[in-house]
């Protein structure tokens, strides 16, 4: 054999290990590689969950509020009767002539009134002559009006209306000029 002929196998043989070698560099950068897609797979899967997550427990936090907030709604509400009774009481009272009576009523009427307040309780204040207003009243009838300017205006105030925590609770019931 000649020395050519040796050299050509060697270099052959070399060739042979370098693609042995080159074939399992590539797969495993083939295997690196997936294992790194999996990898981000789970990282954008982690995220989006913890994201999820996180929106539920501000959503959940924000409902749990409101309900602490009109959690009372049911009790002020079968509240307000009472209040509508020591006004028509208050009224009859004062055209007697028992301001004892009437002191003791209206002692007892402050202390509900400052209690429902403190609960977050407000008063819709509407006055005779006022803009009739939809989002804060109810016409309960519409009566002529007793001159130009009152039409389509509060006449009178039938029943009180009221807002729990910025919310309307009950509409105030009003008569309307037409």
């Amino acid at each position: 054999m000649s020395e050519n002929h040796i050299n050509e196998e060697l270099n052959e043989e070399l060739k042979e290990e370098e693609s042995v070698k080159t074939e399992e560099v590539v797969g495993e950068k083939s295997e690196i590689e997936t294992l790194k897609d999996e990898l981000q797979k789970e990282k954008d899967q982690f995220l989006r969950l913890f994201a999820e997550f996180d929106n539920y427990k501000k959503r959940t936090a924000k409902e749990r509020l409101e309900i602490f907030k009109t959690a009372n709604s049911e009790t002020i509400t079968a509240l307000l009767p009472v209040l509508d009774d020591f006004e028509r009481a208050i009224k009859e009272i004062e055209k007697s002539d028992e301001s004892k009576h009437l002191k003791g009523i209206q002692l007892i009427q402050n202390k509900l009134i400052e209690t429902l307040r403190s609960k977050g309780l407000k008063k819709l204040e509407i006055n005779s002559g006022e803009e009739f207003d939809t989002d804060k009243m109810e016409a309960v009838t519409l009566i002529p009006a007793p001159s130009e300017d009152l039409k389509g205006k509060v006449i009178d105030v039938v029943e009180t209306g009221y807002t729990l925590t910025d919310k309307i609770i009950r509409y105030a019931k009003v008569v309307v000029g037409q």
